[in-house]
């Protein structure tokens, strides 16, 4: 017994051993590269060449001690993990130049080539940037060439003509900006046509333009991460892009523009690689300062379907969820769960769709029409400015959308134009104006057990004008509620009010329908 547990021990160490000396082998520390982490000089080529070595070697982990690295852009190789270690910085340089040659990128959902983003790779696999320390991309200067700054120029600068030199044959969006202007900001990370993706536990500040943005890429998992940029141009948080299998959570975000932001490409461009953003889950994350929470669009030329969003905090970003589109951009979002939000000082609406984000006109349905269907909203609770917009074209109204569980206050309820199956079930909501609901161009509603706390006595419950087919039901509208339903215009019709405690309401019913009808309702006369 004693001699079988001898060997047994001499295997055991002989494996630790083993697994020290591959460890040994493929944590490749940069300070061996001839790095400096005093913050003098430059480290792009030390870098360069310690990720070079572990590819030679197959791959391995580019370990950052504690220290303040200056570095121009970082490019990748498959099987390359980038450590950054508690108290490492690196410090991405500012000047221009460094972030040449340009290289394959994607701009807004544009096709382009463009300055090489921060950190960056193409056609890559098993790939990652972690550890506790910070990643700075000194935007500063990038943000002072944002769209308002490069209008103004007379002529163009050397790298305006280098973009227009490389870009003769790009497919630029409909409505002209940035891609003829021809400077573009490079996102801080962007990872083209890559599997197996991870950026983890890092800190990102100060990115150029939008922070982490990975397209064409499958299994992508953005975990721990805190982006903090200060009120900037553009620096969305976490951009993924025309990517399948992607997982974001428990991460912090304030920045100058979107916190999350999912895409799919733009117009034309967008509809020509025609590859969807599909398959995402995000859960865990806080978010302050942003235009908005979590953001679909308006670059969604691809398409975008089978997105999970739950258990996460808004807290003074412009929006909450947002989504956007256009005529002009085509694509469909559909298959959208969200659920167990809290919100709190939203400055527009908790919950907004819309599109005609960007004005244009009536056309003929084609692969220029955008669609939004089959969304679901549940267990959200907060304070908002307005509680809900939802705006679908005329010849493509946004189709099947469910509110659940709804606890909100604001200053106004929900808006719904030009929407074919909206439901709103358990809605509940402190609004000091307006209707809960007010409704136009819209059919099949199915609006239960709706309240608003705080009615006005010359305010509607429930507003419909021109709407088919609607069925309220299952409503004990508080004390001191003027008209429960207000029925605007002359084509409103399929009008059912069915089922409802209305004893506690001034009047049931303002206007007129072409048919429905009324019945099983406790009225106001009923208890008198």
């Amino acid at each position: 017994m004693i001699r079988k547990n001898y060997h047994r021990g001499l295997i055991t160490v002989f494996f630790c051993l083993s697994m020290l000396g591959l460890q040994a082998q493929t944590w490749l520390n940069v300070m061996d590269f001839g790095a400096r982490k005093d913050s003098t000089g430059s480290n792009t080529l030390a870098i360069k060449k310690a990720i070079a070595a572990a590819a030679n070697k197959g791959g391995g982990t580019i370990y950052f001690p504690a220290g303040k690295y200056i570095t121009g852009p970082i490019h990748l190789k498959s099987n390359i993990t980038i450590y950054i270690d508690a108290g490492a910085e690196l410090h991405f340089s500012d000047n221009f130049d460094d972030y040449l040659p340009m290289v394959e990128s994607r701009w807004e959902g544009t096709a382009v080539t463009n300055f090489s983003p921060l950190f960056y790779g193409n056609n890559l696999e098993n790939i990652s940037i972690q550890g506790r320390g910070t990643i700075d991309g000194h935007g500063k200067k990038w943000w002072g060439y944002s769209e308002v700054e490069v209008k103004k120029q007379t002529e163009d600068s050397k790298w305006q003509k280098e973009f227009k030199r490389l870009n003769k044959d790009v497919l630029a969006p409909d409505l002209p900006g940035w891609i003829e202007r021809g400077f573009l900001r490079p996102p801080f990370i962007q990872f083209l046509n890559c599997k197996n993706v991870q950026i983890k536990d890092i800190k990102i500040q100060n990115s150029p333009f939008w922070t982490i943005n990975p397209q064409y890429c499958d299994n992508v998992t953005v975990d721990g991460v805190t982006i903090d940029n200060p009120p900037s141009p553009n620096t969305d948080g976490i951009n993924p892009e025309s990517c399948s299998n992607v997982r974001i959570a428990n991460c912090h975000i304030s920045v100058g523009d979107d916190c999350i932001t999912i895409k799919s490409g733009k117009d034309r461009s967008g509809r020509k690689i025609n590859i969807p953003a599909e398959n995402y889950t995000i859960t865990n994350c806080t978010m302050l300062r942003g235009h908005g929470g979590v953001v679909i669009g308006s670059e969604m030329s691809g398409g975008v379907k089978n997105i999970v969003i739950s258990n996460c905090i808004f807290d003074g970003t412009d929006r909450g969820i947002r989504l956007k589109t256009a005529r002009g951009r085509g694509g469909i979002v559909e298959n959208i769960q969200v659920s167990n939000i809290v919100m709190r000082n939203i400055r527009d609406q908790a919950v907004v769709m819309d599109m005609q984000y960007a004005k244009t006109e009536i056309e003929p349905v084609g692969e220029r029409t955008p669609k939004f269907r089959n969304i679901f909203i549940n267990n959200l609770s907060g304070t908002t400015n307005r509680v809900g917009y939802m705006r679908g074209l005329e010849e493509m109204p946004i189709e099947n959308v469910v509110f659940s569980a709804i606890n909100m206050q604001g200053n106004t309820g929900f808006s719904a134009i030009n929407v074919n199956g909206l439901t709103l079930n358990n809605v509940n909501l402190v609004i000091k104006q307006g209707a809960l609901l007010t409704a136009n161009n819209s059919k099949e509603l199915h609006i239960l057990n709706v309240k608003n706390t705080t009615p006005a006595v010359e305010k509607s419950l429930i507003e419909l004008e021109n709407c088919k087919s609607a069925n309220v039901q299952s409503c004990f509208p508080s004390a001191g509620t003027g008209v429960f339903l207000d029925l605007v215009g002359s084509a409103n019709e399929e009008i059912y009010v069915q089922g409802n405690n209305l004893a506690r309401v001034k009047q049931v019913l303002r206007g007129t329908y072409k048919s429905g009808q009324l019945t099983s309702n406790i009225n106001p006369s009923d208890n008198k």
